[in-house]
């Protein structure tokens, strides 16, 4: 089913390859008609995670990313769209030869192209391929097409791994192996036997539903590999490590691999897995909730982030959602319990007036705050209105007749806007900053030119700048020609940082983003000064 953790052991199996010294390249294949994750809503889909080269993709090349401390590229990622798109705009240009164009063959031949290109892109010794969703859904069925073609061309380069779930329902007791003996038929449906199983559960799977897996899924019991919940995500390349399932990889592929190892990662976990004190870390935004539920998948990246930061620090973070909607009825004075405040990035008028309360509160009570993209251009609004006493002031996007827009749309962006045009328009992928000298953030970067992940429409509007200066508004870093507001900062606050760029895109679990890290430090400080 989706979400049962078919990234995460991708990424776990990813960073085990690398381990052993092989050359891995990851590759998501999204069943969307969607061209890229740009225009999907994060509390149906999930974070949309942009690449240095400024691809918006599925959450997966985050953890991808996270594990394997690799920058990853629009080479590691494809929709159904992308492919509809490529084959059509191909056959327009005659690319096939006035052959008749069709879904099969032809869709999963540009699959298989791309899947290629993303190995000889880094000369990669494995691609991982993960194909997104659900076995047996209709919009799956051309991915994993192209999987059953790739195995009968190749069939010594190529192993097809099903991540299934064993449910142990509560009124039972018992661990269930038919969902997985279904799921596998399914596969077996569309031509393709799963040469390794790995089974998801609460608990690790015994012995007895192993055997009966291998009996009615045509298996040997030793391709099958338990991967049951465990504290942190990071530990499940442990926990498939010491199942020894690179061995199998290597036997099934015909590898040999390297004298590398997870000395490094087993310290990481020793470390998350210890007893910690508590560091209390409110998160402030609007896509928390799809119906009854709610969800960490939309900041994820933020989360892991966060959690980085801390156990750099040895602190286990204690994170809470704070619905900004929510806090526009209850008021902000509950958060004064909080060590920090992050409000991250985000797009539309629902709930501001809640996050604008909550930059208040933290500026007017020291409490170290870091703002992400949205939370920098809402902490430019609520510094114009509550200290500069420009009443009314606020972004274009939420208000655009303001009477004072200190956050106005690029110049860049105004054509895309008026024309409708918003799928892969915004300022997208890595771009340079230049960091002021004495600020915090200098500090914590420890250089004076940054690099950064951008995604974003509108900024900060210079025509402001200086009276925003005047009353104590720090400018931080700025575009290397110092036009676009990259960073603020606040005088006088212990951490008040406030930047337009994602520098969570960038944070791994090994090594931590330092304005994560630093935000971190001073919310230490603030929880034990009150």
């Amino acid at each position: 089913m989706s979400g049962v953790g078919k990234g995460i052991t991708t990424a776990s199996l990813a960073l085990i390859l690398k381990s052993k010294g092989l050359v891995v390249s990851p590759f998501k294949c999204d069943p969307y008609i969607n061209v890229d994750a740009g225009t999907m809503n994060p509390t149906e889909h999930g974070e949309v995670f942009v690449t240095e080269d400024g691809a918006e993709t599925d959450q997966d090349l985050g953890h991808y990313e996270r594990f394997l401390n690799i920058n990853l590229s629009l080479a590691n990622f494809t929709t159904t769209g992308q492919i509809y798109q490529a084959v059509i705009e191909r056959e327009r240009s005659l690319g096939y030869r006035g052959k008749c164009v069709e879904v099969v063959p032809h869709i999963p031949e540009e699959i298989i192209r791309r899947i290629k290109k993303a190995g000889e892109k880094y000369g990669a010794d494995v691609v991982l391929i993960e194909i997104g969703g659900t076995v047996g859904e209709y919009q799956n069925i051309l991915f994993l097409e192209a999987a059953r073609i790739l195995k009968f061309r190749q069939p010594q380069d190529v192993i097809h791994l099903h991540v299934g779930y064993l449910p142990t329902p509560e009124s039972l007791g018992e661990m269930k192996s038919k969902p997985v003996q279904q799921s596998v038929r399914l596969l077996n449906s569309a031509g393709i036997q799963p040469d390794i199983l790995i089974g998801r559960s609460d608990e690790p799977m015994d012995e007895k539903r192993r055997e009966k897996l291998a009996l009615f899924c045509n298996m040997n019991p030793d391709d099958i590999f338990t991967n049951p919940d465990v504290q942190s995500i990071y530990e499940v390349p442990l926990v498939l490590e010491q199942q020894k399932l690179s061995r199998k990889i290597f036997e099934k592929l015909g590898l040999r691999g390297g004298k590398k190892d997870l000395s490094a990662w087993k310290k990481l976990v020793d470390v998350i897995k210890s007893q910690k004190p508590e560091l209390p870390i409110a998160v402030v935004g609007k896509y928390f909730t799809t119906g009854d539920f709610a969800l960490e998948d939309s900041y994820v990246s933020v989360i892991e982030a966060i959690k980085h930061g801390c156990w750099s620090a040895k602190v286990s973070p204690k994170i809470v959602w704070i619905d900004s909607e929510k806090l526009e009825k209850k008021g902000a004075g509950f958060l004064k319990k909080f060590a920090g405040v992050v409000v991250p990035g985000g797009f539309g008028a629902r709930g501001v007036e809640g996050i604008i309360t909550a930059i208040k509160f933290a500026r007017e009570n020291k409490i170290p705050y870091l703002g992400l993209c949205f939370g920098m251009q809402l902490a430019t609004v609520e510094f114009a209105r509550n200290v500069c006493g420009l009443k009314g002031a606020q972004t274009v996007e939420i208000d655009p007749a303001t009477p004072h827009p200190v956050i106005h749309v690029m110049s860049s962006q105004i054509k895309n806007i008026s024309k409708k045009i918003f799928g892969g328009t915004m300022r997208l992928g890595v771009y340079p900053c230049i960091l002021k000298e004495g600020t915090i953030s200098r500090k914590a970067y420890a250089r004076r030119a940054i690099f950064e992940r951008h995604r974003h429409r509108y900024e900060f509007n210079n025509s402001y700048r200086e009276k925003l200066e005047s009353a104590g508004l720090v400018i931080g870093g700025t575009s290397p020609d110092g036009q676009l507001v990259e960073l603020i900062e606040i005088k006088n606050h212990p951490f008040f940082v406030a930047v337009q760029f994602h520098p969570e895109f960038k944070s791994r679990p090994l090594y931590p983003h330092p304005l994560y890290r630093e935000f971190v430090k001073a919310a230490q400080k603030s929880k034990i000064k009150n």
